[in-house]
């Protein structure tokens, strides 16, 4: 995979050829000698390579460690554009957070990143509805969902190989997933965007889908989160992780947050906002019915539960009670995530693969709740493929 410049040398080489200091032509002394010259616009995407580019946008970004933080992009089609945010678990206290332990997210983005990934990133499966795409990926790695703005200090506990000790941890999600857009925002003008993003990074989608609307007024847009529709409010588990990571500050900047307690704060309220900011934009959500992932994350926070379908059908009445722009497809099984998975052209529920469900969605066609019966176990149309993320 190639390596492009940094952004910020992009930049300043894009200026460079676009401001030389050559000493300019004499004027026409006959306004009929003159000649309208016409240039073509210099094509945004004319340095990427195909396939995926790595990008590192500098500035602020940065990884949980301190680490360079890069993004990547695969270009297609200008006029259609996925934009998709990685996921990769999170941290909130010493005994999470801590690297020399056994820590609960993704530090780091690995520069070989999106070989391992299947499913929509399939660019060569006939039935992928997104090979003709142009893709963007925001990867992951600073363990606050891509919703941080803080550096946090945690104290890490003691262990086997050391003392406790202070770590510092960036959450610094918000400013990376914005190098990101604002990057996507000067090189594409698409006129169809799917916005979507798995596990840790379905969480932000809705609320950067309403940040992507924003910008591009004049496109379509569709919406998805994948695999974190289970993650029920909790005044306590709330409280330390936002705190920590920063999120509510950086929320109060909108009127739909400004007035609202940290405690009360849950998820489904980036979907109510954006949503009813934009009623217009479909705006969904795809879970298992007893995601193992899930499960684990919530018994992290303190809220152990046996069944992951009951907080699935709370969280989806909660936004189903505000908005009317919001679909769901929950399959059997416990499973975690399904885009970047070889299931995502395999698994159905009565016959409705999620591949065709998706592509309805992305497609701007009207998509109907998809609810499995019984739930116990995945429905695969023929042989499972191995692999998967």
């Amino acid at each position: 995979m190639q390596k492009l410049l940094t952004w910020a040398a992009a930049v300043a080489l894009g200026l460079s050829l676009g401001g030389c200091d050559a000493a300019a032509p004499p004027q026409s002394s006959t306004p009929a000698e003159d000649a309208v010259v016409e240039t073509e616009a210099p094509d945004p995407l004319a340095g990427l390579a195909p396939g995926w580019n790595a990008l590192e946008p500098g500035g602020d970004t940065v990884c949980s460690d301190g680490s360079p933080y890069r993004f990547f992009v695969r270009p297609a089609d200008p006029g259609k554009l996925v934009v998709y945010f990685q996921g990769g678990g999170a941290c909130w206290s010493g005994a999470n957070c801590d690297p020399h332990l056994d820590p609960s997210f993704k530090q780091t983005v690995a520069p070989d990143e999106m070989t391992r990934y299947r499913g929509i990133f399939e660019f060569d499966n006939p039935e992928n509805p997104f090979a003709d795409y142009s893709f963007v990926v925001a990867p992951y790695c600073t363990g606050d969902v891509h919703l941080g703005d803080n550096v946090a200090a945690y104290q890490g506990p003691a262990a086997e190989a050391h003392d406790p000790h202070e770590l510092t941890i960036h959450h610094r999600g918000i400013a990376n997933a914005m190098a990101v857009l604002d990057w996507t925002y000067a090189h594409f003008a698409p006129s169809d965007v799917f916005v979507t993003g798995s596990s840790a990074g379905a969480i932000p989608s809705p609320y950067y889908a309403w940040l992507i609307a924003d910008n591009y007024p004049e496109a379509r847009i569709a919406q998805l989160g994948d695999g974190a529709g289970g993650y029920r409010r909790s005044a306590d588990a709330n409280i330390s992780r936002m705190q920590q990571w920063g999120t509510m500050e950086h929320l109060a900047q909108y009127p739909e947050f400004a007035d609202m307690p940290i405690e009360e704060f849950a998820y489904e309220d980036l979907y109510i906002a954006a949503a009813k900011r934009y009623p217009d934009i479909v705006f969904a959500e795809y879970d298992a019915a007893e995601d193992a992932v899930q499960k684990r994350f919530l018994a992290m926070a303190g809220n152990e539960t046996t069944t992951l379908l009951d907080l699935l059908r709370a969280n989806h009445a909660d936004v189903r009670a505000e908005v009317g722009n919001f679909r769901t497809y929950v399959a059997g099984g416990d499973s975690h995530t399904i885009l970047a998975r070889p299931e995502f052209y395999t698994f159905h529920v009565n016959g409705r693969r999620v591949r065709d469900w998706v592509a309805d969605l992305a497609s701007y066609r009207d998509v109907e709740d998809v609810l499995c019966d019984p739930c116990a176990e995945a429905e695969v149309l023929g042989p499972t493929p191995e692999g998967g993320e």
